[in-house]
């Protein structure tokens, strides 16, 4: 163990995250304005964490100036939140604007920016309207990418004065994993050709609204926001670096290739056509995804993935997922986060900033997301009331010290941001698992108190200057 200290520069952001069906809840809504996660709720809300859901979350939606100040005293440069697209319009056909939802964040952005804080806005978090989904099959359609883009031509003309960070999704590859490829989510469907046919269209969504926002010359960035597993094989044999080679391919590359390089990777049309999976693309498709790369990358980072050769047979009758090519594989004596069941090993930021650098063309970027989940924290309640969140400083101070040490390594990493500025509704967790600097009382009306990780935050922000101890093995 030794101490570190390393300063942080000027303009490097310390923020936080959130999504708009994460936090504001249902209070407003119309009816018809459900969401993805709002229909998977309705239909299966006894896989919610004491049936906690969206519908009320924190309530930002009506407390949003009390939270701005939270952030102020936190110290927050930045805040990261989504518009909901199936609250954002009244008609998903005709393109509708809901005014009401739209002048709440006109009122949003406003409070944000007289405080000093930017907000870097994604257009989907997760909130395809429901309608679609049961309409055109969601993300699967081609008319669901022009909807979408006409959605954002909305949210541009509206607010482009306002917000100059875009960001297209957040984590395009998660809800098409949970329900079309290891069917784990409502509506619960194992189809590896819609898995990637999703996959494809948030590709080509991403190009198109890169493509408007040229177009129209907008000021500002248009990016997207990953959330790449770095991998590790359990050893150095050729089958293992096999499986990790695969598994990114699947699950980091599928993603991160087409939007940097404007491609997809050879490989990955040889593995789907060798294994029989469908997808409908054109090379009108590829052409537009080639020309109209992001301009920077969000990475969300949280804990490493491990993988090791096969070592049973594929099911004839089973059809293809990519674990044909690996197995998980657990590292005995990891560190972990017992609550969520998550290896701790913050190395992960370095190793992934080091192949941007090399492997993508050292596109500028940032943590988009980084932080520590634990259940029963009121247990960490000091004297003062306060919850006493060292492990939270320690989580954040080791991933941060990994991401500035690879900024000054030649990485063009511009921040760290942490999920989430208070606890919030996650899926099927919901509020078991907390990870806000702000505390979210669910007993006395959602009422919201600073962790002592909140006033370290606004120091660290205050001095610029990291200290912490470093394990040997994490240098």
């Amino acid at each position: 163990m030794s101490t570190k200290r390393i300063t942080i520069p000027d303009d490097f952001i310390l923020g936080a995250a959130a999504s708009a069906w994460q936090t504001e809840g249902w209070s407003g809504k119309k009816p018809g304005q459900d969401s993805w996660p709002d229909l998977w709720y309705k239909n299966d809300r006894h896989v919610w964490h004491n049936g906690y859901g969206p519908a009320v979350a924190t309530d930002f939606i009506n407390r949003f100036r009390e939270d701005v100040q939270l952030m102020k005293l936190a110290g927050l440069t930045h805040y990261r939140t989504s518009i909901n697209w199936s609250r954002f319009l009244t008609d998903y056909e005709a393109v509708t604007v809901d005014e009401e939802y739209a002048a709440y964040y006109d009122q949003l952005f406003d409070e944000l920016l007289a405080n000093g804080i930017e907000p870097m806005i994604c257009l989907e978090h997760y909130e395809l309207p429901g309608y679609l989904l049961e309409a055109y099959g969601g993300w699967g359609s081609k008319k669901v990418v022009e909807l979408y883009v006409r959605y954002v031509e909305q949210v541009f003309a509206r607010y482009h004065h306002k917000v100059t960070r875009w960001f297209t999704f957040n984590e395009p590859i998660v809800v098409q994993t949970r329900v079309y490829l290891d069917a784990l989510r409502w509506p619960y469907e194992q189809n590896t050709g819609k898995w990637m046919q999703w996959n494809h269209h948030k590709v080509l969504a991403t190009a198109k609204v890169v493509q408007l926002f040229r177009e129209k010359g907008y000021q500002g960035t248009v990016g997207c926001i990953l959330n790449p597993e770095v991998t590790y094989p359990r050893s150095s044999a050729a089958h293992d670096l096999r499986a990790a080679e695969v598994y990114d391919l699947f699950y980091n590359r599928v993603f991160l290739d087409p939007l940097v390089h404007g491609a997809y990777p050879a490989e990955l049309f040889t593995l789907l056509e060798k294994h029989a999976v469908a997808w409908d693309y054109s090379a009108d498709e590829l052409a537009i995804i080639r020309d109209n790369t992001v301009d920077e990358l969000g990475i969300n980072l949280y804990y490493p993935h491990r993988v090791k050769a096969p070592s049973r047979a594929w099911h004839p009758e089973t059809p293809f997922h990519p674990a044909w090519y690996y197995e998980p594989f657990e590292l005995p004596g990891r560190k972990m986060n017992n609550s969520r069941g998550w290896e701790i090993y913050p190395q992960i930021v370095y190793d992934m900033a080091m192949r941007i650098k090399k492997d993508y063309r050292n596109i500028p970027w940032f943590v988009a997301e980084s932080g520590m989940g634990v259940e029963n924290e009121a247990q960490f309640r000091n004297a003062d009331g306060v919850i006493a969140d060292d492990y939270r400083i320690r989580f954040i101070s080791e991933h941060l010290w990994q991401t500035l040490r690879a900024r000054e390594d030649g990485a063009n990493c511009h921040g760290y941001m942490l999920w989430a500025f208070t606890d919030n509704v996650s899926p099927m967790n919901a509020f078991k698992n907390r990870y806000g600097l702000i505390e979210i009382d669910l007993q006395n009306d959602r009422a919201r108190r600073p962790k002592a990780s909140a006033r370290w935050f606004r120091q660290l922000r205050d001095s610029r200057e990291l200290t912490v101890d470093i394990d040997d093995e994490w240098r």
